[in-house]
């Protein structure tokens, strides 16, 4: 039996694997402290589940329009309104399982065979896959990493060709953390829609944003900019309900049909049960929000001078989201290990530290640690790794 060629191509999700590892060596026994998954270790807020059970209990089992609910719709209609100013129209909306699957949808109704689509080093993972499933060609801009991971306009005005149809812009990043300026996104829309090049902004870690730093749509910043994106978001990081597979696209309507159209032939519609728990999500108390942010931004304060402070580290520190991104290439110098993966490896094995390679988001120099568990395993964590490096030096 001879698998399509698409998937024959497809690179396996790093982060997932690696995730399943040290869930495999702590069901083995080992002591495994695992700083690779990207979700939230909060439970999703008691009202959320109970709007969700009272839904079944009300008989709100059964399919929903493939774009999703009205009611769902409507409440995140009203917080791009909210947030950031900005209105869209029900069908302008659409509902997906999860923001990978808007995604997928995406850059299915949007790819034909050879058309290129930009995406700015490092990148989150599933990015590169999708677009090739699609039959595009993902060319890489380098974000480096003494421009805090973000690229340029004039990297970017460098690779536009006439087969450019879109650009990724995910501001907080993952693996980075990194947000972009109103100015730089202004500076970035500005090329893209002197090229007819659509923007993808991915916003799904929008609401974990750090200090004095501000999220901006680049969406918000003028009506040709908001015609000229499309917008990722959902649930899954803000309300801790990664699991409920929620999320949502908004921008032209003659796309976001053309993903319901596609919806409707592929998954009908997106889980009816996660639909009211995610319409509690927006319209309930948002002060859940506040607390998951501010036990983020303790943890970060909390180990960032810890992980700096290993021989070979250094690392950009993250504005957003709940992952740090340091460049281990000296470490892996000084330990012998020939890159970062067998490095990474050796954490898991020996440390019982799970870490996610960079070489998965386009960065081979680095790792990704996610600061999404306990302080206490935290800096557990960070002092296994610490003794780790000590002990292998040359």
């Amino acid at each position: 039996m001879q698998l399509a060629r698409r998937v024959k191509a497809l690179t396996p999700s790093s982060t997932l694997a690696i995730t399943a590892k040290a869930k495999e060596l702590k069901a083995e026994g080992y002591d495994v402290i695992g700083l690779g998954a990207g979700e939230p270790d909060f439970n999703t807020p008691q009202h959320i589940i109970q709007a969700a059970v009272q839904s079944m209990n009300d008989g709100h089992t059964k399919y929903t329009p493939s774009a999703g609910l009205p009611a769902l719709k409507k409440e995140i209609a009203n917080k791009f309104a909210k947030d950031q100013g900005i209105k869209y129209d029900l069908n302008e909306i659409i509902v997906t399982n999860g923001a990978k699957h808007a995604l997928y949808t995406l850059f299915q109704v949007l790819l034909d065979e050879g058309d290129e689509v930009i995406i700015p080093t490092p990148y989150w993972v599933s990015y590169p896959e999708q677009v090739k499933l699609a039959g595009g060609n993902p060319i890489y801009v380098e974000g480096k990493e003494n421009n805090q991971f973000k690229i340029t306009p004039e990297q970017l005005s460098s690779v536009i060709s006439e087969k450019t149809k879109a650009m990724i812009i995910n501001s907080p990043s993952n693996p980075t953390g990194m947000l972009y300026t109103a100015e730089e996104l202004k500076a970035i829309g500005e090329i893209c829609i002197a090229h007819g090049v659509l923007i993808i902004s991915d916003e799904i870690y929008e609401k974990l944003v750090y200090g004095e730093h501000k999220h901006v749509s680049i969406a918000e910043l003028s009506p040709q900019l908001k015609e000229q994106t499309i917008i990722i978001n959902g649930v899954s990081k803000s309300h801790s309900m990664t699991g409920w597979r929620i999320g949502y696209a908004a921008g032209n309507k003659a796309i976001i049909q053309a993903m319901t159209n596609l919806a409707s032939h592929s998954t009908s519609n997106p889980t009816t049960t996660a639909q009211y728990g995610s319409i509690a999500a927006y319209a309930g108390s948002q002060d859940m929000l506040n607390d998951m942010r501010d036990a983020f931004e303790q943890r970060l304060n909390t180990i960032f001078d810890k992980i700096t402070a290993i021989p070979g580290f250094t690392c950009v520190k993250p504005q957003g989201a709940f992952y740090l991104f340091p460049n281990v290439s000296k470490a892996c110098e000084i330990t012998g290990y020939s890159d970062v993966d067998a490095f990474s490896q050796a954490l898991l094995e020996e440390a019982m530290v799970a870490v996610i390679p960079g070489s998965g988001f386009g960065a081979p120099n680095n790792i990704r640690l996610s600061y999404a568990t306990s302080l206490d395993l935290l800096e557990k964590a960070v002092e296994r790794i610490h003794q780790f490096v000590e002990s292998k030096r040359n």
